[in-house]
């Protein structure tokens, strides 16, 4: 029984604190006046009254009425029920205007106002239509006057009693004539919703109200808005309702008045309304979930992330609720619609969507008591929800949702109220008991699930009322409305008489003394626990039926000693462990191998055994883990072998790193599943006399104690219903008993803790160190129902208990984790203080005992044999090569490249065990795969450490015998990655030491710090150098670079050699002079800088003379310049330059000023035909724009400096087009600027379009396009290239020609490409002789990034199976063919301007990019002598490296540019030339194998060619003029050109055999469409046999002889063997391994010259010879030969078979001819062949047939004619029996000797021939015999 009402209170406005904007309430009276023993008076009530604040209003308010909830220190809730009315006031502002008449009123005051007052009832039972009734009969009383004291009214409320729960109903009267029925709930712990659940759905719809429901249960912020506080109240009634079983335990304020509004930045979660006035405010909170009532919204913050039920729960969810809520959604559709469709009542449609919600959590919550671990019966059942287990159970391990819910305070709660196991029940625990089964068999089907939803909401509402017919009420309402009473006819509410009501109080709460006191019995029963759990489908599923059989043979093979099977099994064997099936098996089948807690093995067994135990623990997930390694713990302690001296090593020293063991929720759960079986078995001893029931060893995984009927909650509820019924002394003895074992568990997991966190080497603290011991929440894995704050045990646990380990010793940091597990345990579980301080005195000692005990065992284990890992093999290395890191042992793991890992075919190579290698030049992983199938191949992967571009540490996972600790990914821009992950063997400190070294052998302080500078010098002379060079070249730099260039350059001129010039030398050329005009202190620098590659060129070329302006010709339109002799004017130029003659070197100083980087237009290259010459510079600065276009606008106020600047660049280029011979001969003005059409729209278009139809005339122009041979394919070249460039379209749809008379068009005499960017905005000059060409270019921006996108793609770290990540999507998202495209078009273009005549300028960024790229493939396609190896080389030096391109910079070669990121244009410029080279395969001297060596190499640091950004630079640090005499390292190259010179002289792998260059100079036009493509063959393929091919000593050089060695002698010595092997992908070299045809035949004429002691030919002698040996024959038949070497030897004859060729006749002749052997040639491999009569068949006549006896196949071969190249027939040699003399038959050929013929017996049948004559038919005879006789 309860007191309807705790408190009547009479709220008014504070009209003493009337001031200021806010008025106050106060507590007029409260009745009693004395708070309640058992319910204090709540504090702050007239903030709650009056929400949006106490205001007085000029017009009275209808009365209002709504229920405030408060919410105690104990966490009880008070409804406060606020009745709310309006009193006349007078104004106290129209009395101050009185008083002071003078001053005039602003506003219009009125004379009254009214003041709000409240009656407010507080009671703890929530019955609001009661107390609207009682409150409303209070007011009725007043107003109408009726003659009731309102005291009797008053008293009688607050002194009526009536029911909680129980189902019964009760009447009440106030005494007014009133008469109330108040029915009460039949089980209390149902809440009541009325019809607020309804309301709620129908204000802000199903998904709204689902994502509320969700964030209240994972603890988010939830604020309701609504201007009704009546509607605040009952939604978040309705989401408490709907939140059943679970019961919300934050701050929960359905209406929040206005001044405590700050309480909504609280931390902590809340459910909370707020009146909609207060809305504005509310918008600056950022984690609060804003639910508008009233405009039915939900507002969730960007930074607020709601998880969802888990699938398909939500979807049945919201499909059941739109049952409910819209039935007509289902038959909208139908043509008849049935008519009862209307959805329910509205009460009654609030229950059932609450029964909707009921149903979610039994399917939720299904099957959580067999998670519940009953800790002590005794007193009080302590119990604690085990929730790895449950989530595991039910494969939700993963899910967000149940996760967070499972962690919350709810679910804590939840437990502590519906653990116990003895308790009254309702429909929650009837539902997850006993409807399960039908739960699950109504998935499907949602009719269903609607009858059932029915059936539920019926019990709900038959709870809520038991006596739905009942509804006698009467309560007097007033007469009128009180709104429309005039002011005066209303009195004020009068003051109550205190004694009044205090006697009414007083008498009743006698009376209740006296009476007897109600005893209603409670219907406690045991809590029936539903099916048990079983296992999660998907998991069982994942694991087929082989897997868990292999793992079983595997276990089997360990234990009976067979240990090869063993280990053939192992890699399927931890492969398979990676599904929880498998390790679920695998704890099985070990436990069936354990006797009586012990299995002892040997070594091997031990070995194995540990290892899957490591595997199985490595791959379990977080949640998974619990369940596993709880399986293994009574393992770890069995498995053991025997060491010497009788010491004993166990399992678990071997299974320790593995961070489930220092996870204090482990050994939680572990203990409190141990302490329940204890518990039960206890009682079982106690029930059957004393045969205790052993608890199954398994019980972790297959579930809880199944082994007997009675589970351990079903003893509990048993013992708890007999406890009241034991005497004191049993019950004590109970309690002792439960508590000793609890107390004997903890001793048990103290010893049992000290084994896993003791490391087997106690001086090391790794474990303890590296893992975060104390960070562990060990109250989100399960909730204790005695402990009344978890937040506390949980702060407990978080503070750090190994914080300090690195200053403690082991001991101490076990000690204190094994201490504070004790204290939670114990605490929780009711262990005495005494048995606490016993235990603490105990740990240290166990903990002390074990380490002496491990160390014997780690003293033993030492002596042990190591495991037999495979041998580090070390590498070899170059000349000068030094390790810098000795070999650390790692696995190399698979990346996502599959061709490695066995996925195409093939073996899986990888992973690999093997060693790191650090040298000074390279970084290098040598060994061997780990799968034993595979063979002992050695597996290398190396790149050079200049080329590293990123390295990132991280996480291996893979099975093998060891625990990996941590792992490095490596990545290079020669296109390979390295995942390494270092083996236990290697410390962590080790691992770091490698990646400091790495970097700063990666970034030196300056480029004399790279492996080019230190090869072959100590890394101590390396840092002084550094040192001492780095203070030098930055601090003097300036001072002394002309008087350190002199130097350097004149030591070295003096030694060196000259330099002889190649074969251009007589082509039309100007010789370079000395003049006796340069300063005689220059010319010995000058002398140098002659023989430099661009002055080399610019002679061949006919580029001018080196001169002054005294002496220099006036036939000669260029002179070289040595205006940047000292580099003064450009530091980034070469020292010579070519420039119009006419133009003085003042004028160039002056114009450099214009261009970025001082890169003034110079020229590069001339057309020997049109001469037409290409310049190039870099783009203007603004002021120089001015120089292009002169803009008419441009106010002209006197001459500055910028206006003279302009008009010397005018005249410099004008000099440049004067210079041009067709410039002469024109007459007028030539140009494309001035031609107008009709096509054309603007003539600010003008030059785009004419350059296009300048374009389409091109097409018609005489070139070589992309075949193998120009064969005219002139349509696939795609016209609108001008178009493309300029931003346009083409003026016809197939890009044709418009009209005939667009070839007719003039062009310009200078194009100068620009950048669109730069150029905006300009306006062509119409006078002008030159036309700019505006093109985007990409900046090198876009190329970093498109590198490393090709790079991910050509070599991705993982694999990935998503389409939108296969390799050719990742290689179109790169871009980099679009950039090639873009490069190859421009190219493409300019060459077509210089073929017709037209210079060409190309200004484009600094100049030392895109230029570079463009200007260097215009010559290569133009010239063909930059297609040979010289002149490639040319090419190279003079525009990449004299030009200034920026190698260090863009290949971040040292520590100062490492910031810039690695740009690959160098390489970006050899893939075009790669595309080039594919379109003209015969028309490059060099191979494609020479542009990968270049593309290797630029990176590689190996060589000084490409280091340093520009000749300046070089000279400075004086490598430009190396000497060439010097051979104090002679087998160090300095530069690459000369080792490709070394290298090319001893083998053809640089040089391509089909170079057939034709005789005129022929322009190249390849095809730059993306689809002409094709990605370069470098990008993406590796040689593991042996590492890049492109240290061409360490793969070709030493090993190559041996292997032929061995190969040659083997089958002489050995048994015959076959001859083919196995070629793998990705493994072997195919250029080695399977050689083209004419380089195994250099290679076998080398060999056979070695053999005979002939001195060896160089390969081009022999190449070059059998070439013009080929022009001069006549082409030879396309046959096949054998080639019979015959050599007089004593050892007799050699015969040599090659290979079968075709289409290279002559080779197999000029070879032979000029290998100075004898050698014997047969035609068509034939040893003896003629004509010879054969006889038919049966009745068929005799025919002559050409045949042929070959020895080497052993056949006698014939065909219808000599010519006839098809076989008619075979007779094999090796089944004839005999050759005898013949006698004619019958049709043989007539006026034939008898001797002429002869017959061949073969096995099969006889066949008669007849030779020509006798003697041919002997010849025929004998030389049949002796093949048969060789034979």
């Amino acid at each position: 029984m309860a007191r309807l009402a705790d408190y009547f209170v009479v709220v008014g406005y504070d009209l003493d604190k009337r001031g200021g904007s806010e008025g106050q309430g106060r507590i007029l009276q409260r009745f009693p006046e004395k708070d309640w023993e058992d319910n204090p008076f709540p504090q702050g009530i007239e903030l709650f009254c009056q929400p949006s604040g106490w205001q007085l209003v000029p017009e009275r308010l209808p009365a209002s009425f709504f229920v405030a909830v408060l919410t105690d220190i104990n966490s009880e809730r008070h409804y406060c029920a606020c009745f709310t009315f309006w009193e006349t006031v007078e104004n106290p502002q129209v009395r101050r205007l009185e008083a002071d008449e003078d001053e005039t009123p602003e506003l219009l005051q009125p004379a009254q106002l009214y003041a709000p007052k409240s009656l407010v009832l507080v009671s703890r039972l929530d019955h609001t239509e009661v107390f609207r009734n009682c409150l409303g009969l209070i007011y009725t009383v007043h107003v109408d006057s009726l003659n009731v004291p309102l005291e009797t009214v008053i008293g009688n409320l607050l002194t009526c009693v009536i029911p909680i729960a129980g189902g019964s109903q009760r009447t009440i009267t106030l005494g007014a004539g009133d008469r109330q029925v108040i029915q009460t709930p039949i089980n209390d712990s149902l809440p009541v919703s009325g019809c607020s659940v309804a309301q709620l759905f129908r204000q802000l719809g199903i998904v709204n109200v689902l994502c509320l429901f969700c964030a209240a249960l994972t603890e988010h912020k939830i604020l309701f808005l609504s201007k009704s506080y009546q509607r605040l109240t009952d939604a978040c009634r309705a989401l408490l309702a709907i939140m059943f079983p679970l019961k919300y335990s934050f701050t929960y304020v359905p209406i929040l008045p206005g001044k405590l509004l700050e309480v909504l930045s609280t931390p902590t979660p809340f459910i909370i309304g707020v009146n909609s006035f207060f809305r504005s405010e509310t918008q600056e909170l950022l984690d609060v979930i804003i639910a508008d009532l009233d405009g039915g919204t939900v507002t969730i913050p960007e930074c607020v992330h709601i998880s969802l039920l888990p699938e398909p729960l939500l979807q049945h969810t919201q499909t059941v609720l739109s049952m409910v809520l819209d039935p007509e959604l289902e038959v909208a559709d139908y043509a008849f619609p049935p008519s009862s469709t209307q959805p329910s009542a509205l009460r009654i449609q609030d229950k059932e969507i609450r029964a909707v919600f009921l149903w979610l959590f039994a399917q939720l919550f299904l099957g959580y008591r067999w998670c519940l671990h009953i800790i002590r019966i005794h007193p009080e059942p302590v119990i604690r929800f085990h929730k790895a287990a449950f989530l595991g159970h039910r494969g939700l391990s993963e899910d967000d949702f149940l996760m967070k819910v499972l962690d919350g305070m709810a679910f804590a709660g939840f437990v502590s109220e519906r653990g116990a196991p003895y308790r009254t029940t309702d429909l929650f625990d009837d539902l997850i008991a006993n409807q399960v089964e039908r739960i699950r068999q109504e998935q499907g089907d949602p009719h269903k699930v609607m009858n059932h939803i029915k059936e539920l909401a019926e019990h709900l509402f038959k709870n809520e009322n038991p006596y739905p017919a009942v509804a006698m009420h009467r309560v007097q309402r007033p007469a009128d409305s009180p709104h429309s009473r005039s002011h005066a006819s209303q009195a004020l509410f009068p003051q109550l008489d205190d004694v009044a009501v205090q006697l009414f109080i007083d008498h009743a709460a006698a009376k209740l003394k006296t009476a007897p006191p109600v005893v209603k019995a409670e219907l406690k029963e045991m809590v029936p626990s539903g099916p048990p759990l079983g296992e999660s489908k998907h998991s069982v599923l994942a694991n087929s039926a082989r897997r868990l059989e292999v793992v079983r043979n595997c276990i089997n093979y360990i234990f009976d000693n067979k240990m090869l099977e063993a280990k053939k099994l192992m890699p399927a064997v931890l492969r398979a462990l990676k599904g929880r099936a498998a390790r679920v098996c695998l704890t099985q089948e070990l436990n069936q191998h354990v006797l009586q807690n012990r299995a002892v093995l040997d070594d091997q067994q031990f070995d194995y055994i540990v290892r899957m135990m490591n595997c199985t623990l490595q791959d379990c997930s977080h949640i998974d883990e619990h369940g596993i390694a709880a399986a293994l713990l009574p393992l770890v302690a069995a498995f053991c072998r025997k060491l010497g001296g009788g010491i004993t090593q166990f399992a678990y020293s071997c299974v320790q790193e593995h961070m489930v063991w220092t996870n204090m929720q482990f050994w939680e759960a572990m203990f409190y599943s141990d302490v329940q079986n204890h518990i039960r078995a206890l009682y079982l001893e106690t029930e059957d006399g004393g045969a205790p029931v052993s608890s199954p060893p398994l019980q972790h995984i297959s579930g809880f104690s199944k082994l007997a009927q009675v589970s351990a909650l079903e003893l509990a509820s048993e013992q708890t219903r007999l406890w009241p019924t034991l005497t004191k002394e049993s019950q004590q003895e109970r309690v002792q008993k439960e508590e000793s074992t609890v107390f004997s568990q903890a001793i048990h997991y103290a010893n049992r803790m000290s084994y896993l966190l003791l490391p087997l080497d106690t001086s090391k603290n790794r474990l303890l160190r590296t893992t975060g011991l104390a960070d562990v929440e060990s109250v989100s894995n399960s909730y204790v129902t005695n402990s009344i704050a978890g937040s506390m045990a949980e702060s407990y646990d978080t503070e750090s208990g190994f914080e300090d380990a690195e200053s403690s010793d082991v001991a101490n940091s076990v000690v204190r984790f094994i201490n504070r597990f004790v204290d939670k345990v114990c605490n929780e579980s009711g262990v005495t203080n005494e048995h606490l301080k016993a235990l603490h005195t105990m740990i240290p000692d166990i903990v002390q005992m074990h380490i002496e005990t491990l160390d014997a065992v780690y003293r033993e284990s030492k002596r042990l044999p190591p495991i037999q890992k495979p041998k580090l093999l070390r590498p070899t290395l170059l000349a000068g090569e030094e390790f810098v890191m000795d070999g650390m042992r790692v696995h190399l793991v698979s990346d996502g490249r599959e061709e490695a890992t066995g996925v195409m075919g093939g073996p899986p190579l990888l992973p690999a065990e093997g060693a790191i290698f650090l040298t000074t030049y390279r970084i290098i992983f040598k060994g061997m795969s780990i799968d034993p199938l595979v063979g002992e191949q050695v597996v290398t992967r190396s790149f050079p450490i200049a080329s590293l571009t990123k390295e990132k540490k991280i996480s291996v996972h893979i099975p093998m015998d060891q625990f990996i600790q941590e792992g490095l990914q490596l990545r290079s821009c020669t296109f390979q990655l390295m995942k390494i992950a270092f083996d236990e063997e290697v410390a962590s400190d080790l691992a770091e030491v490698f990646r400091k070294h790495m970097h700063k052998l990666r970034y030196p302080q300056h480029v004399q710090g790279t492996f080019a500078f230190t090869v072959g010098q100590s890394a101590k002379l390396v840092v002084e150098h550094k040192t001492k060079d780095k203070n030098q070249s930055l601090k003097t730099l300036s001072k002394n670079l002309v008087k350190s260039a002199k130097r350097t350059i004149g030591r070295q001129y003096v030694t060196r050699k000259k330099y002889t010039p190649p074969t251009w030398e007589n082509r039309s050329s100007l010789a370079l002079t000395l003049s006796s005009t340069i300063r005689s202190s220059d010319r010995q620098t000058m002398s140098n800088v002659v023989e430099r590659a661009c002055c080399r060129d610019y002679q061949r070329l006919g580029l001018g003379t080196l001169s002054n302006s005294l002496t220099r010709s006036k036939n000669e339109p260029f002179r070289i310049s040595t205006v940047n002799r000292m580099y003064t004017v450009c530091r980034s130029y070469p020292g010579l330059l070519i420039v119009p003659q006419s133009i003085p070197d003042s004028t160039i100083q002056r114009i450099s000023r214009c261009y970025r980087q001082n890169r003034f237009p110079v020229v590069c290259w001339r057309n020997s035909r049109t001469k037409a010459v290409l310049l190039r510079s870099a783009g203007l600065h603004a002021k120089g724009v001015v120089g292009f276009f002169k803009s008419p606008n441009a106010p002209s106020a006197g001459p500055s400096q910028a206006d003279s600047t302009s008009l010397e660049q005018e005249k410099y280029l004008q000099a440049i087009i004067s210079s041009m011979p067709s410039y002469n001969e024109a007459s007028g003005r030539n140009t494309l600027s001035g031609f107008t059409s009709t096509h054309m729209s603007t003539s600010g278009q003008t030059h785009r379009n004419s350059l296009l139809l300048f374009l389409i005339f091109l097409l018609f122009h005489s070139g070589k396009w992309g075949s193998i041979r120009g064969s005219g394919r002139l349509s696939a070249y795609n016209p609108d290239v001008g178009n493309r460039l300029a931003g346009k379209e083409s003026p016809q749809a197939n890009g044709g020609p418009a009209e005939p008379y667009f070839l007719r068009q003039q062009r310009a005499y200078l194009y100068i490409i620009g950048d669109k960017s730069q150029l905006k905005g300009g306006k062509q000059d119409s006078f002008q002789q030159w036309e700019v060409v505006p093109i985007e270019v990409f900046d090198v921006r876009q190329v970093k990034n498109s590198f490393k996108k090709l790079m991910k793609a050509c070599v991705p770290s993982s694999p990935s199976s998503e389409p939108n990540m296969s390799f050719h999507r990742c290689l179109e998202e790169s871009d980099w063919m679009n950039l090639l495209h873009k490069v190859l078009q421009v190219s493409v273009l300019v060459v077509e301007l210089l073929a017709t005549g037209s210079s060409v300028m190309v200004s484009l960024e600094d100049g030392w990019d895109v230029t570079t790229q463009v200007v260097s493939l215009v010559q290569l396609l133009s010239d063909p002598y930059y297609r040979t190896f010289d002149g490639f080389r040319l090419l190279v030096e003079k525009e990449w490296l004299s030009f200034g391109h920026r190698f260090s910079h863009r290949g971040a070669q040292t520590l100062a540019s490492q910031s810039s990121g690695f740009t690959p244009v160098f390489l970006q410029f050899l893939d075009c030339v790669h595309q080039i080279h594919l379109q003209f395969p015969m028309e490059f001297e060099f191979s494609q194998y020479y542009l990968k060596f270049l593309a290797y190499h630029y990176v590689s640091n190996r060589f000084r060619t490409f280091l340093l950004d520009s000749d300046y630079e070089r000279i400075e640090l004086g490598v430009l003029y190396e000497e060439k005499g010097e051979r104090r390292t002679p087998q160090v190259c300095k530069s690459v050109w000369d080792y490709i010179d070394r290298l090319h002289k001893k083998t053809p792998i640089f040089y391509n055999y089909m170079f057939s260059p034709e005789e005129e100079e022929v322009v190249l036009r390849p095809y730059s469409f993306i689809s002409n493509l094709k990605v370069w063959d470098f990008y993406t393929e590796e040689t593991l046999s042996e590492g890049p091919s492109y240290d061409w000593e360490l793969v070709r050089g030493r090993p190559e002889g041996h292997t032929e060695d061995t190969a040659t002698d083997r089958p002489e010595t050995a048994a015959p063997k076959s001859q083919r092997r196995v070629v793998w992908p990705c493994y072997d070299s195919l250029s080695k391994v399977l050689p083209d045809a004419i380089t195994k035949l250099l290679q076998d004429v080398h060999n056979l010259e070695a053999e005979l002691g002939h001195v060896s030919e160089k390969w081009k002698d022999t190449w070059d010879k059998i070439k013009t040996t080929q022009r001069t024959e006549t082409k030879l038949e396309s046959r096949v030969y054998t080639l019979i070497f015959m050599c007089d030897f004593d050892c007799g004859r050699i015969v040599l078979p090659l290979r079968h060729i075709q289409n290279f006749d002559f080779v197999f002749l000029m070879i032979l001819e000029y290998a100075s052997v004898n050698v014997y040639l047969c035609s068509t491999i034939r040893s003896y062949e003629g004509i010879l009569f054969k006889k038919g068949a049966l009745l068929k006549p005799w025919k002559p047939r050409w045949f042929v006896l070959d020895k080497t196949k052993h056949q006698l071969r014939y065909y219808e004619t000599r010519q006839d190249k098809e076989c008619k027939g075979v007779i094999e040699l090796a089944e004839v029996e005999s050759v005898i003399p013949g006698t004619p038959a019958m049709g043989a050929p007539k006026n034939v000797e008898e001797k002429a013929f002869f017959d061949l017996k073969t096995t099969k049948r006889v066949y008669n021939f007849c030779a020509q004559d006798s003697q041919n038919a002997q010849l025929w005879m004998d030389s049949i015999q002796s093949c048969l006789s060789d034979a």
